[in-house]
């Protein structure tokens, strides 16, 4: 077993067992830490975050950047922004996307836009993995 903790600047919204956790890194593309897995530390992708957790099945996050590490088979994620899926006010997530692509309409190059943009797909994305996991990879 692994052990998971999952911290944001205002919390810690994951902290247990797990026998999976799978992130997405800036330069490394997804990756998957299971019990056992050598010694890492990453920096996080605007991504969904999967937790295998030992007790309740699949937990998925909308993580905002950030890192991960992991060491003797625990994996500690320390986020900038991170929520629970069904903390994810997808209505807000919605309004906010239709905002940054009206933005990206006006202005391609829009930094603040695009970032914009994909933390509100990211949380549509981790929103809807329950029904579909593909979801976050997309």
């Amino acid at each position: 077993m692994l052990d998971v903790e999952l911290v944001s600047p205002e919390r810690i919204l994951y902290t247990g067992q797990a026998s999976f956790v799978l992130a997405r890194t800036v330069e490394g593309g997804d990756i998957a830490f299971l019990t056992g897995h050598a010694p890492f530390i990453g920096a996080l992708e605007i991504c969904t975050v999967k937790i295998t957790a030992d007790e309740g099945g699949d937990l998925y996050f909308a993580v905002h950047g950030g890192f991960v590490e992991v060491s003797a088979d625990q994996v500690t994620i320390l986020s900038d922004v991170a929520e629970l899926r069904e903390e994810i006010d997808v209505p807000r997530a919605e309004r906010a996307r239709d905002a940054a692509e009206a933005a990206l309409r006006n202005d391609a190059d829009d930094e603040e836009a695009q970032a914009a943009l994909k933390r509100a797909e990211i949380r549509l994305a981790t929103a809807g993995a329950a029904t579909s996991a593909s979801a976050a990879h997309h």
